[in-house]
Order: C-alpha cells, then structure tokens, then sequence
C-alpha cells in the first residue's frame, strides 16, 4: 500500500521553518524591555521591523540602531488608548512596505494596588491598554491580513498572572487584564483560523526590565519568587525571543489559539 506519508525536502523546508525574511512585522510597545529584543530578534532574522509606541524619539532611536546594524526598521507612533490612531499606526504599516505578515503585541502597563484600593481610574487605564487596545491592534491587523489573503501572524505578549494571582501584592487589574486576553486570543485564533491567520501568546514570568525595578529591589519578594521556579532565576528579555519568533515563523502554522508559558517551570509546579 502506497504511503500517505506526505514527501518532505528536508534541506529546504526544515531548514526555513525559522525563517521570517521579507516578512513585515508591526510591534506595538516595541522599544520597551521586552519589545526591543523582539525587535531585534525578529529583524536578525530578516523580517522589516515597524516598531511604535507612544514616543517617536524612542521609536525612532530603536528603529535607527537596527538600521544601522544593516537590518530594515521604521518606526511610527500610537497612542494605544485611542482605537483612531490605532488604526492609523497599522496603516502605516501597510502603506510603508506595502503588507502586515505579523502583528507581535508587547504593550502592557501595571498599576499595582491592593484590593481594597484599587481606584475606577487605574483599573481602566490598565484594562485599556492590556486588553481594549490588543483587541482593536488585532481588529485592524486582521482586517489587513484577510485582504492581503496569504494568511498571517498575531501573537500577543501576557504574563503567567494571566493563569494566576500573585500573593501579597496588587495585581487585580493586571491579573484580569491578562486573563481576558488569554480568551481574546483564543477567540481571535477561532474566528481567523478560515483566513489561515494564527493567533497566540507568549506569557513569560517577571522579566528583568524596567517595569519590574521596584519589585525586584524588594529583596524578600526577590527570594520568595526565585524558591518558587524551579529553573531558580527571573526570566532575561532573550528568553522570550525564541518563542515570539517560533509564533511568528512557518514553524508555527499549524498551532494557533495557545498560550506558551515561559516561566522557569512555575506554572508546572503551582
């Protein structure tokens, strides 16, 4: 009986699976931590990066440094709480180089407060930013990527307090933010799965950047994180490129609507 076994040009098409050259990648929040060293992964790798954010100059910056390291790089900036200028940074995209292959979210904020004080105003903004603009970032990207039709990438960055709370701080907002976009993603991954568009997530634990500066500085918290992961230390940016760019690349195509947890371990052993 013949095989159905499908015949594979090992050299060729193993050989690309991590392949993104001339693809176009959109980065919102891309000069942040862990947005800069996507951008550059992303890049590396042969992609033309569009990275934005709310400050041209640090979009800009970014944008020239990997210019000038021979990549190809442009930079735009959105104001991600207003769904108008969303849209107009996306289009820019497009009108730039001429298509959206990937949409690679990296914005997010936290603004920590207990329960009890948790006010209307911060729970908003953090929902806003974490939540509404990642929905209307993929709205508009999709709208781009079916009329293109030769499918897409979206992957959006969360964090493991999309699966769990944190003990002894404030993360209502952010917890929740985070976990609603786990169901967005697999939402959007059904409703573009005919479009061959992938949708996914890369959740990473506390990464070492900025926006965690003051809670790894508390050097009991500090400890009391590091006993609970079993690979025993904090996530580097450089951790999270190897699953954005997995996401991104053809390696990816047949996985959409999932969530990879790059956590040292955590979320196995909690």
């Amino acid at each position: 009986m013949e095989t159905i076994t499908p015949k594979i040009d090992f050299q060729k098409e193993l050989t690309d699976l991590f392949d993104v050259t001339g693809k176009v990648a959109c980065i919102p929040g891309g000069y942040g931590g862990i947005g800069e060293v996507i951008a550059w992964g992303l890049a590396i790798r042969g992609a033309k990066v569009v990275i934005s954010g709310r400050s041209m100059e640090k979009a800009e910056t970014l944008a020239q440094q990997i210019c000038d390291a021979g990549f190809e790089a442009a930079a735009t900036q959105v104001d991600v709480k207003s769904v108008a200028n969303i849209r107009k940074s996306i289009d820019f995209v497009v009108e730039r180089y001429g298509a959206l292959d990937i949409l690679m979210n990296c914005v997010g904020i936290q603004r920590e407060e207990a329960l009890l004080e948790v006010t209307e105003e911060a729970y908003d903004e953090v929902v806003q930013v974490n939540l509404k603009a990642a929905m209307f970032l993929a709205q508009h990207a999709a709208k781009h990527q079916i009329d293109q039709g030769k499918g897409g990438k979206q992957v959006h960055l969360l964090s493991v307090r999309a699966h769990f709370g944190l003990r002894d701080r404030g993360y209502s907002a952010y917890c929740s933010s985070k976990g609603g976009l786990v169901m967005l993603i697999k939402q959007h991954a059904m409703e573009l799965a005919p479009h061959s568009i992938t949708v996914n997530g890369v959740a990473p634990t506390f990464v070492y950047t900025e926006m965690i500066r003051h809670v790894m500085e508390n050097d009991s918290f500090r400890q009391g994180l590091l006993d609970r992961i079993p690979l025993g230390r904090i996530a580097d940016p450089k951790d999270i490129v190897g699953p954005a760019i997995f996401f991104a690349a053809p390696a990816s195509d047949f996985v959409t609507g999932q969530i990879t947890y790059v956590d040292g371990g955590i979320t196995a052993s909690q």
